[in-house]
């Protein structure tokens, strides 16, 4: 599902430049994922970010690399660019 919302000026004027730089440096715009951190980064993008944080770094048998490695696997699977 894809919220239209997320492409219009309900972002604050800071998440909205760092998107835009975003684009200009990579030459593509925000993935939705990213739209929708800073979307209501109170309560949506803080408790994403922690979550992550968790998945990607907390304790577990797998290295940080081997978790990368799969996230990236899993993306170019689901031909996700990030």
């Amino acid at each position: 599902m894809r919220l239209p919302m997320l492409d219009g000026g309900h972002l604050r004027l800071g998440h909205r430049l760092k998107m835009k730089m975003m684009g200009l440096l990579s030459g593509h715009r925000a993935p939705d994922v990213v739209k929708l951190h800073f979307f209501r980064y109170d309560t949506v993008g803080s408790r994403m970010s922690a979550n992550f944080q968790a998945a990607m770094r907390g304790p577990s048998e797998w290295s940080v690399f081997e978790r990368e490695t799969m996230a990236a696997y899993v993306s170019s699977l689901n031909q996700c660019v990030f």
